[in-house]
């Protein structure tokens, strides 16, 4: 079933993003909730690809520095995140290694793939995977709020060792730069405007209609 729909631009519209109320371009503030109203949001593009290279910059030495330093009656042993999923795998806790390896390795990169994905799809114009695109939009939204999960965790085992009294584990240098990578690929997420990937597909509407017969549902 194909489906079209009207975007703000179209309409000569714009949405406020705190109330989603609509208002004409004239509008600047929102008169529901006071919120400054942008057609998109402003600089959007240039704070997204300086986020997302400042995340990728914070990952080198979240990886490469030690993120929990173990001591025992073997003596202190600081290891890296993936250091540390060996470590929770080889005793028996391989639960809580899956978590970190999710959370700290598999979930950091591919939002850094999906947001870099993202901006090429703007960058040049590739309409016909802005649907696509807006899925894993809304899947890196969605997960954001997990990122900080293996700080979590890494808090949580340090009260549980030391507790037990088996041995003591405190945080590296890499849990920082890792806080870091997180937050910037956060305010990364939060800055790109998903709605410039099908505002290239609109400045093209008869070509892409001639040649390319967008489905848009």
């Amino acid at each position: 079933m194909k489906m079209r729909w009207i975007t703000d631009i179209e309409a000569d519209r714009q949405l406020c993003l705190h109330c989603r109320k609509l208002h004409p371009l004239t509008v600047r503030v929102c008169d529901r909730c006071g919120e400054p109203v942008h057609q998109r949001i402003p600089h959007s593009i240039p704070v997204t690809w300086s986020l997302t290279v400042a995340a990728i910059i914070f990952l080198v030495p979240a990886n490469l520095l030690p993120m929990m330093i173990v001591k025992s009656i073997a003596g202190e042993d600081a290891g890296t995140i993936m250091d540390g999923v060996i470590y929770f795998l080889e005793h028996g806790e391989a639960g809580i290694g899956i978590v970190i390896f999710t959370a700290s390795i598999f979930v950091p990169f591919f939002k850094l793939t999906v947001l870099f994905y993202l901006l090429l799809i703007v960058h040049f114009g590739w309409r016909r995977r802005a649907l696509f695109g807006l899925k894993l939009y809304r899947i890196i939204h969605f997960i954001g709020k997990w990122s900080m999960l293996d700080i979590f965790v890494v808090a949580l085992m340090v009260g549980i060792v030391q507790f037990k009294n088996l041995a003591t584990i405190v945080t590296g240098p890499a849990a920082i730069a890792f806080m870091l990578a997180v937050l910037m690929t956060m305010f990364a997420t939060e800055h790109f405007d998903p709605r410039l990937m099908f505002d290239k597909e609109i400045s093209k509407k008869p070509e892409t209609k001639q040649h390319e017969g967008i489905d848009h549902g």
